[in-house]
């Protein structure tokens, strides 16, 4: 067990750690050969280019040499701070404002209890005593008698505990209603500012049943003129589309080909590119290179219009699923949100996620198949806890070589070496469960994505929702137990079974400096490495060096990822969860976890501004389960402490606290009661103002050609589209730093950049319209 001198040690490393990823990010941004690592949305809303660099000529294109910039390396700081919430919201949207806040929640929660607990909690603790008379049995550090474990059995004192327990859980809710009536709010107020999207006027059907001698698609048509005759306007069928996407995959690579070679040829107009015609260019009569990706795409694209064809013209390819869109917002609430057959697992209607939001793999599941995948993920899940039970247990024996050197005597030498058991037990413990966690986020998804879940956004949130029930299971809970046994193990060996409840209630509260190791490591080190973006940046540059060969691998190396919520609300959450257990139990741990979130909210406000580019909006979906979490950490410290109280033969006081989980649980019925409607379905009356609202500006026939084509699958827009691309890619401009306006047409075609017209066949839309009108 991790004593106060371990805890000194861990917290030295953490902090130089962090300290020299802070520095390593300061130095790297201001070089414009990174800008488009930590600038990447700036990039991606085209309001930072890259303009030439007058400081070094060609070097200075790789390399800041403006030394002045050097001694400001550190504003990054107070920018990350300068943007205000409502105007995070229009830049980065409602779900990272509101991620925000959960950070900023923690702090308002935490920062005074934390203060009244080190006023009136660590006096009585220290001053118990108990751990003194038992050191010769258990295991203790000094650490430890700042803990509920040093006061003595039967104590008055206890009632303090008892006091402060209910004082900070009504703090904690009265934080959390306002919190829960300010994000609710939000979100209604986002809502309703939005203007008219897809998703608004649509809805999801799924399991349409099947009509001999009739298509899915007139099934659809029949079913909703008939049921919503006053509100229905159109419907997109979903089509099977594997084949398809595979050939257009493929032209894209031979369009990116065929780009660079134009690009090689524009720089060097007295030497035409060749390649030889055999496998990857290895063999074969050597032919013009332009000429040869031409030719292929050509032909390529009698295939991709053939099979588009095929698909449309298919009954099988079209499975059992639409997007039905209604003339009204009003319109779609009401079928969104009503039982439309007597059968309930046909028709099933839920609205429809935004466009981009949508998990097309997962839309031809059907109805059964949903039902047993849900039980076997279960099963695999409830397997997957257990097995993590092995790493768990092995690092807990890290984090307690005392308890094995009684039973292990050989241990001795090691452990006595100061230096290298205050690496041990202060510092390995936390750095190996992080890395027994590191694969896990994407275990879970994979696992969530065979559930069959339809949108991005549900499936980030099912595998946040693994993440946490795995987190406080072997995370914390198993943390615990198996701490508590290889901690104790020589008394569980060597005492009478009636001390064993005596030893675990004494134990839990000591397990805090575990707690404290983990969250310097993942916390304070963690997040320092999170802005310092070491994978990307070197996932980034050696793309940029062997295969960007047009702007748009360029802009596919950048990899804008998004929060990851299926990792950081499940670590949020344990944070909560630990501040909440240990508040009244250990409350030393409370100054760690502030940092954390204090830190954390830093650098996350950060990377929202300049780094993360949202994969799609929820509206701050995940709200209600932070909440639902965050209420459930209050009933685990309660009963927790009931239980320490039974060990410690204060059994006369524990009946003061059972009254507390009831009103907890009465507090979060009233919230989900109050709130979680507004998270869950679209009133209707918020919905008959905005289409009153648009009504005078907008007619119908404008709305059906917004939304006819609105959830075509992605693959077919690709096919579709007619862009303008700029390929001209000169990698020595492409990583400035300095923001400047983007290039327009008349700068471009002054400057020499090439301009070329990207085509496909355009007849997809033609047939797709002449089937769908067929009786």
């Amino acid at each position: 067990m991790a004593s106060l001198g371990d805890i000194g040690v861990s917290a030295f490393i953490n902090i130089l750690s962090a300290f020299a990823f802070l520095l390593a990010f300061a130095l790297l941004r201001i070089q414009p050969i990174n800008d488009r690592v930590y600038f990447t949305k700036w990039y991606i809303a085209g309001k930072r280019s890259s303009p030439r660099n007058n400081w070094g000529g060609v070097v200075g294109k790789f390399v800041n040499l403006n030394f002045k910039t050097y001694l400001t390396f550190l504003n990054w700081m107070p920018q990350a701070l300068k943007m205000s919430e409502s105007e995070i919201i229009t830049h980065a949207g409602l779900d990272s404002a509101v991620f925000l806040r959960i950070y900023t929640l923690g702090l308002k929660i935490f920062g005074p209890i934390a203060i009244v607990a080190f006023l009136v909690l660590l006096p009585v603790n220290a001053s118990g005593g108990t751990l003194f008379f038992l050191r010769r049995d258990l295991v203790v550090s000094n650490i430890d008698k700042l803990s509920i474990s040093n006061v003595r059995p039967r104590s008055y004192k206890f009632l303090a505990h008892i006091s402060m327990e209910y004082l900070f859980t009504f703090w904690a809710c009265y934080m959390l209603y306002k919190e829960y009536d300010r994000v609710a709010s939000m979100r209604l107020n986002f809502l309703a500012s939005k203007g008219r999207c897809p998703e608004q006027f649509t809805v999801l059907v799924r399991n349409v049943p099947r009509d001999s001698g009739r298509s899915v698609s007139d099934s659809v048509e029949t079913f909703f003129r008939r049921n919503h005759p006053d509100h229905y306007l159109c419907h997109q069928p979903v089509y099977n589309t594997k084949k398809f996407a595979k050939l257009v995959r493929k032209r894209d690579k031979l369009q990116n080909w065929l780009d660079y070679n134009q690009l090689k040829f524009e720089r060097n107009p007295n030497n035409r590119p060749t390649k030889k015609r055999g496998f990857l260019g290895l063999w074969g009569q050597r032919v013009d290179s332009i000429d040869f990706y031409k030719e292929q795409i050509k032909h390529l694209d009698i295939q991709l219009t053939m099979e588009c064809k095929k698909v449309l013209k298919d009954p099988k390819s079209v499975i059992p699923a639409a997007f039905v869109s209604f003339k009204s917002r009003w319109g779609a609430a009401v079928c969104a949100q009503t039982q439309q057959s007597k059968n309930p697992t046909l028709w099933l209607t839920n609205w429809a996620p935004e466009p981009r939001d949508v998990y097309w793999k997962n839309l031809a599941i059907p109805y059964v198949s949903l039902t047993i995948r849900r039980l076997v993920i279960a099963i695999s899940m409830f397997a997957l806890v257990f097995f993590y039970m092995i790493p768990i247990a092995f690092v807990q024996s890290l984090a307690n070589l005392e308890g094995l050197q009684k039973v292990a005597p050989f241990l001795r030498p090691l452990i006595e070496w100061k230096v290298v058991k205050s690496f041990l037990q202060g510092f390995l413990p936390g750095l190996a469960l992080k890395i027994f966690l590191l694969a896990l986020p994407s275990i879970l998804m994979l696992m969530s994505k065979i559930e069959g879940h339809v949108s991005l956004a549900v499936l980030e949130r099912k595998t946040a929702a693994k993440y946490y029930y795995f987190m406080l299971v072997n995370v914390f809970l198993g943390s615990i137990a198996a701490g508590t046994a290889f901690q104790q193990l020589h008394a569980f060996l060597h005492q009478s079974a009636t001390q064993i409840p005596r030893n675990i209630g004494v134990s839990i509260p000591m397990k805090a400096t575990f707690f404290i190791t983990y969250i310097m490591v993942d916390g304070w080190a963690g997040i320092a490495s999170e802005i310092l973006r070491l994978k990307p940046l070197v996932i980034f540059h050696l793309k940029n060096m062997f295969l960007v060969k047009t702007e748009r691998d360029l802009e596919k190396a950048m990899n804008a990822k998004s929060v990851d919520f299926p990792e950081a609300l499940p670590s949020l959450q344990l944070y909560f969860l630990l501040g909440i257990v240990y508040m009244v139990v250990t409350p030393v741990l409370l100054p760690f976890i502030l940092v954390f979130f204090a830190f954390a909210h830093f650098v996350y406000r950060h990377q929202v501004i300049n780094v993360y580019n949202q994969k799609y909006e929820s509206a701050a979906a995940f709200w209600p389960h932070v909440h639902g979490r965050i209420i459930a950490s209050l009933v685990i410290s309660q009963l927790l402490l009931m239980g320490l109280l039974s060990t410690k033969k204060a059994a006369n006081s524990t009946p003061l606290l059972i009254v507390l989980p009831i009103l907890t649980l009465t507090f979060h019925k009233y919230c989900k009661n109050r709130f979680e409607p507004a998270f869950r379905k679209y009133p209707l009356e918020e919905a008959m103002t905005k289409d009153t609202q648009d009504l005078a500006f907008e007619s119908d026939v404008g709305l059906k050609s917004y939304l006819t084509n609105a959830y075509v699958h992605p693959i077919f827009h690709s096919f579709e589209e007619v862009e303008l691309a700029e390929v001209r890619v000169d990698k020595n401009q492409a990583h400035i730093m300095n923001p400047s306006p983007t290039i327009n047409e008349d700068e471009r075609s002054q400057s020499g950049h090439t301009v070329y017209r990207y085509e496909f066949e355009s007849q997809t839309r033609m047939y797709r319209n002449d089937i769908e009108a067929q009786p």
